[in-house]
């Protein structure tokens, strides 16, 4: 498993031949003057390579609908994974906002922990699966004689006949 980034020769705008190893899995901040190549570095050489990879993984019916970026004046560039770039100047004036609402990638991280995730109960900390109606029935019918329960369902309004969804 790669532990760093690493860039070599990177001559991006007004970098010269910068070469940096930058470790994975942690927060780097790359500081310095102004002019001094941070964005460039950042921005024009590390995250349009890492984009620029990413599109070219995908199909070609898939890149027909995305701007393909330009390689970067990079000698060689390794360990990369696909970025998400935020700059300061589209953040959003709504306090309430994450990474993956201004970079819109909330909606499709809801649908992977939907489906990857597994749920529990909080009163038992048993996992809660999928039962079908005869599992329902069958596990109500061996409770003792005379217990309580509570059945829910949905309130359907406004719809006729039989509810499917």
């Amino acid at each position: 498993m790669l532990t760093k980034i690493s860039v070599r020769g990177a001559r991006e705008h007004n970098l010269k031949d910068v070469d940096i190893d930058i470790p994975r899995d942690t927060l780097t901040v790359i500081t310095g003057l102004s002019g001094s190549g941070k964005s460039s570095l950042a921005f024009d050489t590390i995250y349009a390579e890492g984009q620029r990879r990413y599109v070219e993984s995908l199909s070609a019916y898939a890149r027909q609908f995305l701007e393909l970026m330009q390689k970067p004046d990079v000698d060689h560039i390794e360990g990369l994974s696909p970025a998400i770039s935020i700059e300061q100047k589209t953040t959003s004036r709504n306090p309430r906002s994450t990474v993956a609402t201004v970079t819109e990638i909330y909606d499709y991280m809801r649908l992977l922990w939907a489906r990857v995730g597994i749920p529990y109960s909080p009163a038992t900390g048993e996992p809660i699966a999928a039962q079908t109606v005869s599992q329902m029935v069958d596990r109500v019918m061996a409770l003792p004689e005379g217990t309580r329960l509570y059945l829910l369902a949905p309130v359907v309004r406004g719809r006729k006949g039989e509810y499917r969804k």
